[in-house]
């Protein structure tokens, strides 16, 4: 395989000859595209519900956001755990056991009487969820080579990249046709043909000695995670700081404080905080959070854009975001075409400047336009999210991939967590002084001027992985340090 070493010790990127793919291999990415798909999917097709559920459960929008909130909250807080789980109980069976909890939840949520109850079962659903990609990428790297990483990332990428897009169009075209209840009911017959396959495909390992579950610091991680999130939201709720807010916010970054004190020194933490040592994990890291910010939090605002600004229904709503879909499948053959790194950077470039035009939304701007620009951020989406993630694994030796994944994950998806939260803060802020459709376009502009900040925020380590990545091309030992890694 070809995965050159940094100056930092980091593997880093180069075209890698192309290894036929065993038939477990497969097995395991096709049974773990189906939960994926499921996972990925349930973060944006309730996005386009927010508007429909405001007007059926009587509710502002600082309580219907949570069912989005929640939903993330409950991901990231049981995905530190899943390393250890896999270990314990073996990852096939916590993949099935992950797959039936989704399923029995998507029941719950259609079920839902009232918001409390649709919030309470949605974070149900985030814990099933949560564990489905983690444990799947276990599943898939335990059957795959360095050298096959990226073309694996590639396939399960599709519904990564495809979610923001098949999200709120197939959302749409449920409650448009039946109800908001429908797009829960959807999940079901997958959920049941994911669980059968899984159980006839994968081999049920038994898993094996993991040593003990670290509660505290799955503790503290979930209540930093908690807290901060919930802080953000009391920000909007109550249109600035107030006791709850700071509470949750002080709360929570102490909890957060307390977690990272408590890995660096336990013999055997819930999460390796020492991969941070590594340069090119850390920036990824770091990479991964604000595009997971930017990626889920911006989600949020379009759908809403178009229903309370233009009046649109639910389902023009939903198929106006096509766009954005047609633009990553556009990248998705280049995700691994160049340098992981040098291609995050160039996917991060592209979103920051094709978020420019939405800082400038006004109530008649043309659709064409927003289409065209969509189909480019779109691009930047599929040229950055995968990259970035393939580029975090190639820094890690095969034996902690069980530790980084959780990670990046985690980061990921608390990074969509927060970035929900605070622009629905911002978003709230904005809508409450404004009334007019051109007032609310203004301050739908205003939340994309923070959305623009945090991409250009993850396009910075973005671009420390790049120039590290073209650095270790031109040592003059590349050729050697290729062949020595083709060997491995």
């Amino acid at each position: 395989m070809s995965v050159p070493v940094g100056s930092q010790g980091d593997a880093v990127t180069t075209a890698a000859p192309a290894e036929p793919f065993s038939p477990a291999l497969r097995r395991a990415v096709g049974v773990v595209m189906i939960g994926a798909s499921l996972s990925f999917l349930d973060t944006t097709i309730v996005n386009v519900a927010v508007h429909t559920l405001l007007a059926d459960f009587h509710a502002g929008l600082d309580t219907v956001q949570w069912v989005v909130t929640a939903y993330l909250l409950a991901l990231a807080a049981v995905i530190p755990a899943t390393g250890w789980a896999a270990r314990r109980f073996g990852a096939a069976r916590l993949y099935v056991a992950a797959l039936v909890v989704f399923t029995v939840a998507s029941v719950l949520c259609a079920c839902s009487q009232n918001v409390g109850m649709l919030i309470a079962s949605r974070a149900l659903q985030g814990i099933g969820g949560g564990a489905i990609m983690p444990v799947g990428t276990m599943i898939w790297t335990a059957r795959s080579s360095k050298a096959q990483i990226g073309r694996v990332m590639g396939l399960i990428a599709i519904p990564i990249i495809l979610a923001p897009t098949l999200g709120p169009a197939i959302g749409g075209l449920l409650i448009e046709g039946m109800d908001w209840r429908a797009i829960f009911w959807l999940n079901v017959p997958f959920g049941v043909a994911g669980v059968v396959l899984a159980l006839r495909l994968l081999p049920m390992d038994k898993g094996g000695e993991a040593g003990r579950l670290d509660v505290a610091g799955l503790i503290l991680a979930s209540a930093g995670i908690v807290g901060v999130t919930y802080g953000l939201t009391e920000l909007g709720t109550a249109a600035g700081p107030d006791t709850a807010a700071v509470i949750g916010l002080v709360a929570g970054g102490s909890a957060l404080a307390g977690f990272v004190a408590h890995a660096l020194r336990a013999r055997r933490p819930l999460l390796d905080l020492r991969l941070y040592g590594r340069q090119g994990f850390t920036a990824a890291s770091i990479a991964t959070f604000a595009l997971g910010a930017a990626n889920y939090g911006g989600m949020i605002l379009m759908p809403l854009y178009f229903q309370t600004v233009r009046g649109e229904s639910v389902v023009v709503a939903g198929l106006l975001l096509a766009p954005t879909g047609l633009g990553a499948l556009l990248a998705a053959p280049f995700t691994d075409r160049w340098g992981a790194g040098i291609t995050a950077f160039s996917g991060a470039a592209v979103l920051a400047v094709s978020t420019v035009p939405f800082v400038f939304l006004s109530a008649t701007t043309s659709y064409v336009l927003l289409c065209l620009v969509m189909v480019v951020r779109g691009m930047g989406f599929g040229l950055s999210i995968i990259p970035v993630m393939t580029a975090a694994y190639r820094t890690v030796p095969p034996d902690k991939i069980p530790d980084a994944t959780p990670q990046l994950n985690v980061l990921q998806r608390v990074g969509g967590a927060i970035g929900t939260a605070a622009l629905t803060v911002v978003l709230t802020h904005q809508l409450r002084h404004h009334s007019t459709p051109g007032g609310q376009a203004d301050g739908f502009g205003t939340a994309f001027v923070w959305v623009l900040a945090i991409t250009i925020a993850a396009a910075l380590p973005a671009l420390l992985l790049a120039w590290t990545e073209t650095r270790a091309r031109r040592r003059p030992d590349a050729p050697k340090l290729r062949k020595a890694a083709a060997v491995q």
